[in-house]
């Protein structure tokens, strides 16, 4: 989710960047202090290095370098493109010998008889259009008959979450003002989150467009009805109005992440959605317990909702979004309808008729990315995933049932869902300062949580549902907003990112919120000389490998990039990153499947008076490479596991996007040679005064890039292609 554009809390704050683990978990054990100077004093007195003298034309293979992925070909070098220079111009920028363009952006049309898009704010029928901010994305191939063909390069479907919307360009004026929403606002809005499926076909030209007549062609949206599925199916806390035997809700919405099952659906991440929901003050009509559990999630007594689509009237539409207890029980009203967001939601691309489920075996929190583990046949899957928010943590979820290679293409893939997803164990990782690791049950069976002084479950349905308590109670560590996660094709070494943390501390009262082995720095950064930034202000990458199968319950671990400026001082630029590679703020991340290459997207607040949000690609080793490192925080030390630093050979800047953006989802075709990535929020910050005059605008994205109507900025999908027809990143 993004870190610049966003609908403030009343407070002002950033929703993602609010804390609401209040529980007395350390991050670690020995923590030690750290202090860190102003960007100022970070950067070496020569200034930045100009880019253009680098003169970076040669770069290394994948060779014999231990844990590589897919080798390339005979005529090709991995990472071989020349670096794309940091930027803050509205435009999208690729490598030398690369195309970018368009392909589908906010209020495309996906069906016949849909009116082009006007992009004025005067557009409906949002349930037919393309949703907006694009974020997290998975292809789906189709062969020549358009029937599923995971190899198919051609012709595919594109899967896009959908995560929130931006409410000011959306409408004409901007939201009409008044405590009362409009509903056909409102009704624009709910439309605009979910999920897209869109068939991509190449074309005569040889390059892909979207098939707004395909009969694949889907919206999944924050309304659509949607299936309840796994061990919280039928649970009390999943009572509402709607559906009194809790077997049913209603949309998905904050979508983020996405996970691709081996098949052949897609699994979209429920992000921040405990903001949607109002709740007014009901302590006397809930229980303690229920106290507890909707605190833990952000919703305490008198919480406004981000969008107020509650006041808009009485129509179920707009009633379910207030979760005030006013009836005489839970299913006279949506107290409980809360309950039914935050998980990973399954879709069958290939069907746009089938049934959409919630999995809740995966657990209920800020979902981002479901990375697999590598297939082995007889053994069980493990699913990994972020919280991402402060100070909360990474979760597994490990399958009862083992793989058979027979499911990779099963009749109905809803069903093989049913099979892997709705039964296994869920569990939460403690990451121990010596750079091993264990994962911690989150059920009945382990004492911490059953009897856990603060909640009390009932049952299983009680645990995952509140996942997050469970995982305070087993003494999972605390992390600096984990995100997306990748499982590197070979090694199988799972990747996680830790975006970064305006909380974590040196020092302090709250030992939980202080630096730890896995969590190392916390500093102070002064941004375009004036505005102070403090915590964990760039990010790292942090990776583990199992300690055995996927159902593994220890592991090792180690920092695999500390995000920062180049011109950092070394305690800060830990990874030793240059200005061909330097980010900050890792988001997004996926390994290709045909390339082996690990794509890094940043959604970055702290570093975009220099550079516009990027992408970059890296070659990685593997868990173990590097060692320990002590990390010199004004003269106090951390410990922490550190990989082998990259060179300018194995971590490239790739992309740079447009003004004010967010670079997310990143797809490939199987073969490689065509990716699509999106472009989130360009513009963020346009203000409503501002609507009638494009020039004041923070970006005319895509349509300065000669693609649309109008010329506010859109959140869009963008297709690259290498002009010698080789795979990308070559």
């Amino acid at each position: 989710m993004s870190k610049n554009n966003f609908t403030p809390l009343p407070d002002g704050r950033d929703p993602d960047d609010v804390g609401n683990n209040h529980s007395a978990n350390p991050s670690m054990q020995d923590i030690l202090a750290v202090s860190m100077s102003r960007r100022g004093l970070l950067r070496s007195s020569a200034g930045a290095a100009v880019f253009g003298s680098m003169g970076l034309t040669g770069c290394l293979g994948l060779g014999g370098s231990s844990g590589s992925s897919a080798p390339a070909a005979a005529s090709e070098t991995l990472l071989g493109f020349k670096p794309v220079a940091k930027s803050i111009a509205d435009a999208f920028t690729v490598p030398e010998g690369y195309t970018a363009s368009v392909i589908f952006a906010k209020g495309d049309p996906m069906f016949a008889g849909v009116a082009a898009f006007k992009n004025d704010g005067t557009d409906t029928g949002y349930d037919k259009r393309s949703g907006d901010h694009h974020d997290g994305m998975q292809y789906f191939g189709l062969n020549a008959a358009g029937k599923a063909d995971q190899t198919g390069a051609s012709r595919g479907l594109l899967g896009i979450n959908h995560e929130y919307i931006d409410e000011v360009t959306l409408h004409a004026n901007g939201q009409t003002a008044g405590s009362n929403r409009l509903a056909s606002e409102v009704d624009i809005e709910i439309d605009c989150h979910g999920v897209a499926i869109v068939e991509v076909a190449k074309g005569s030209n040889g390059r892909f467009a979207t098939v707004p007549t395909s009969s694949f062609n889907r919206r999944v949206t924050a309304h659509t009805t949607i299936e309840l599925s796994g061990p919280a199916r039928g649970s009390s806390l999943l009572v509402t109005k709607f559906s009194t035997d809790g077997t049913r809700t209603r949309g998905t919405v904050n979508n983020c992440g996405t996970g691709k099952t081996p098949w052949g659906t897609l699994l979209t991440g429920e992000e921040n959605w405990a903001g949607y929901f109002k709740r007014g003050n009901d302590a006397a009509a809930r229980s303690a317990k229920e106290g507890v559990a909707l605190t833990r999630y952000g919703r305490g007594v008198n919480k406004a909702s981000r969008y107020g689509w509650e006041t808009a009237g009485t129509d179920e539409r707009y009633a379910r979004w207030d979760i005030t207890a006013t009836g005489a029980s839970a299913a006279a009203d949506f107290r409980n309808e809360i309950n039914g967001q935050g998980y990973l939601t399954e879709i069958n691309p290939y069907n746009p008729n089938s049934v959409v489920k919630k999995r809740t075996a995966t657990g209920r929190f800020a979902h981002e990315g479901a990375a697999f583990s590598l297939l082995k046949t007889g053994k069980p899957l493990a699913i990994y995933m972020g919280d991402d928010s402060q100070f909360e943590y990474i979760y597994k979820y490990v399958s009862d049932a083992v793989w058979d290679p027979a499911d990779a293409n099963p009749a109905d893939p809803i069903a093989t869902g049913d099979k892997y997803l709705d039964k296994g164990k869920l569990y939460a990782a403690k990451f121990n300062a010596d750079g091993t690791g264990t994962w911690l049950e989150l059920s009945l069976a382990n004492p911490l949580v059953a009897g856990y002084a603060t909640y009390a479950f009932a049952d299983q349905a009680d645990v995952l549902v509140n996942a997050r308590v469970a995982a305070d109670a087993a003494g999972a560590t605390k992390m600096d907003r984990p995100e997306w996660s990748s499982t590197h094709p070979t090694t199988g070494d799972i990747y996680f990112t830790l975006t970064n943390n305006s909380s974590r501390v040196a020092s302090g009262s709250d030992a939980s919120k202080v630096v730890d082995a896995a969590n190392p720095r916390s500093y102070t950064d002064v941004k375009g000389g004036s505005s102070t930034q403090k915590g964990n202000v760039n990010g790292h990458i942090i990776r583990i490998a199992e300690l055995g199968d996927a159902n593994a319950t220890t592991f090792k671990w180690d920092i695999y990039l500390f995000g920062s400026e180049a011109g950092a001082i070394a305690s800060i630029n830990l990874s030793g990153l240059a200005d061909s590679n330097d980010f900050s703020s890792p988001d997004g991340l996926q390994f290709a499947e045909s390339t082996g290459i690990c794509w890094i997207q940043t959604d970055d607040g702290a570093y975009n008076d220099v550079t516009n949000d990027q992408m970059l690609a890296a070659l990685p080793g593997r868990v173990g490479d590097g060692g320990k490192v002590s990390v010199n925080n004004g003269g106090v030390l951390v410990d922490t596991q550190m990989g082998k630093k990259p060179t300018t050979d194995t971590l490239k800047r790739f992309l740079v996007g447009p003004k004010g953006c967010e670079i997310t989802g990143v797809a490939e075709t199987p073969d490689g040679k065509v990716m699509f990535v999106n472009v989130q929020h360009p513009g963020d910050g346009i203000a409503v005064s501002e609507l009638g005059d494009p020039s004041k605008y923070v970006s005319q994205w895509p349509s300065n890039a000669g693609y649309g109507a109008g010329k506010r900025p859109r959140s869009a999908t963008v297709m690259i292609t290498k002009n010698d027809g080789g795979r990308i990143g070559t």
